[in-house]
């Protein structure tokens, strides 16, 4: 009886969406043993799955690729704009003025395409954005985080020396990176560290993944999400460890229910980079025996945190009839149009 009583109370708060992490109170009082309390707590997907698509009726797989189009057709706009002020006020491609520019530029498009897209569907910030969490997500995206700096990261110098072998020609540091002497890293941090953290993250992992995976059920959302955030960057250097982050960033914001843990990751990866350019260090600074070791711990740690995420027992949500192909019909000229920018991207045009 009292078992019903504890299902009954959270599938009508499920129904209402007022929760949607695991019962951390129901938990403290320890009043069933883990596995016993999953019986009840899930008594099956279905009508778990039910409870959330009636709690976010707002959010569509429609609404998430027209997002993403929407981001993408801003983003080109706002380049074409940056293009003529730079010719306009005769800027130097060297100078931190054209960099910042160039930085803020995807921000101010995300910014401006997710929230015509999300006044269009009528959706509220709370929608997309969630906030709270159990503090073990913020241990495992310093687990993950501590995997992509150290160790996935290397994934980078493979996928440079198998485009160099293609024609390729990276980028020199000088084109990208600002200068960090003195206070100069402070605003460098702001705007490569802080804001892509907060923008980026409210848009593929808030506006776009909750609506994709409305439709396209979980496992699908999170390889989706990580496509389109590794294509959005048109970086074909760092193709394959963005799609990981992404993936990364994806999974960890289903299962904690927060933006947070992921902005936290995206943050700590950015500013990093940042920090050692500053002490003049353009790969890791350490001796090989030392990198080795960091290299297999990173794996490691990655690992380890991407299985717990797996492993909570918390059901994924299952795709919908014609939930994908919903997306990618939206989502279609971003995609289109950002692949288009990678292959520019790749042959320097």
């Amino acid at each position: 009886m009292e078992a019903r009583i504890i299902f009954r109370i959270k599938y009508i708060l499920n129904r209402r969406g007022a929760i949607s992490n695991c019962p951390a109170a129901f938990h403290k009082y320890r009043l069933f043993k883990p596995n016993v309390f999953k019986s009840f707590y899930y008594p099956s997907e279905k009508l778990y799955n039910k409870g959330m698509n009636e709690a976010n009726s707002r959010l569509k797989p429609q609404t998430g690729g027209l997002s993403y189009s929407v981001c993408t057709v801003a983003y080109i706009v706002m380049q074409l704009v940056f293009t003529v002020i730079v010719k306009a006020e005769d800027l130097n491609a060297d100078s931190d003025v054209y960099k910042y520019l160039g930085y803020l530029a995807a921000p101010a498009a995300i910014s401006l395409g997710c929230f015509a897209c999300m006044k269009y569907a009528k959706q509220k910030i709370s929608d997309v954005a969630g906030v709270k969490c159990r503090p073990v997500y913020f241990l495992i995206a310093l687990l993950l985080g501590f995997g992509l700096i150290f160790g996935v990261s290397y994934v980078n110098t493979g996928t440079l020396e198998l485009l160099k072998l293609m024609g390729y020609t990276p980028r020199t540091e000088s084109s990208y990176v600002p200068a960090l002497n003195g206070g100069l890293i402070v605003p460098a941090i702001i705007v490569i560290a802080v804001i892509p953290a907060a923008v980026e993250e409210f848009f593929f992992r808030g506006v776009l993944l909750n609506n994709a995976r409305a439709g396209m059920g979980d496992i699908r959302t999170v390889f989706t999400v990580g496509l389109c955030f590794s294509l959005f960057h048109a970086s074909p250097e760092q193709t394959v460890y963005q799609f990981i982050c992404g993936c990364a960033f994806a999974l960890l914001t289903i299962r904690s229910g927060s933006l947070l843990p992921a902005m936290l990751i995206h943050f700590l990866n950015n500013a990093y980079i940042i920090v050692m350019y500053a002490c003049g260090y353009s790969e890791q600074p350490f001796s090989a025996a030392v990198n080795i070791t960091l290299a297999v711990l990173g794996v490691a740690a990655f690992l380890a945190g991407t299985v717990w995420l797996i492993l909570i027992k918390k059901p994924f949500l299952k795709a919908q009839k014609k939930g994908v192909s919903a997306f990618f019909l939206f989502a279609a000229v971003g995609i289109f149009a950002n692949a288009l920018l990678w292959i520019f991207s790749f042959f320097a045009v």
